[in-house]
C-alpha cells in the first residue's frame, strides 16, 4: 500500500476513534481492519500504531493547533479538518519518515477529498503556522 493510503486508513481510523470511548478503541480497530480487504499485515500494524500513537498524543496535538490559530479552536473546528490537522501535526512532529512539506501536502490532499470548500486553505495556513514554530 502507497504511503498516501496508509495516511488515509490513519486518518479515517482517527476520525472514528474520536467518536469512541476509550475502553472501546481496540474493538473498533479490530473492525475498520474487518472492512479491509486485501491488506497485508505489516499495513493494517502501521496504520493500528500511528492512530494509537495520534490518539496517545491528542491532547498534545490539539494544544499545538490551539496555540497557532486564532479564533478556531479545536473546541469549534470541524471534525474532518480536525483529525486531518491531528495526523499532519502528529506527523510534522513526531515521524522522522515523513517531511514536514510532504505532511502539509498529503494533508491538504485528504482536505480537498474529504473536507468542504474551505478545508484546503484553512488546513494549509494552520500547518504552515505550525511548520515556522
Amino acid at each position: 500500500m502507497r504511503r498516501s493510503e496508509l495516511r488515509e486508513h490513519i486518518f479515517r481510523m482517527v476520525f472514528g476513534l474520536d467518536f469512541t470511548k476509550e475502553e472501546e478503541i481496540p474493538e473498533q480497530i479490530q473492525l475498520y481492519f474487518d472492512q479491509l480487504e486485501d491488506v497485508k499485515e505489516e499495513d493494517m500494524e502501521y496504520i493500528r500504531t500511528k492512530a494509537e500513537h495520534i490518539v496517545e498524543k491528542q491532547e498534545e496535538i490539539d494544544d499545538m493547533i490551539n496555540t497557532h490559530t486564532k479564533g478556531w479552536k479545536t473546541t469549534r473546528m470541524n471534525k474532518v479538518d480536525l483529525c486531518i490537522l491531528r495526523v499532519a501535526v502528529y506527523e510534522m512532529r513526531w515521524d522522522d519518515d515523513v517531511p514536514v512539506g510532504v505532511a502539509i501536502d498529503q494533508a491538504v490532499e485528504l482536505a480537498k477529498k474529504y473536507s468542504s470548500d474551505e478545508g484546503p486553505s484553512f488546513i494549509n495556513g494552520v500547518l504552515a503556522k505550525l511548520a515556522k514554530a
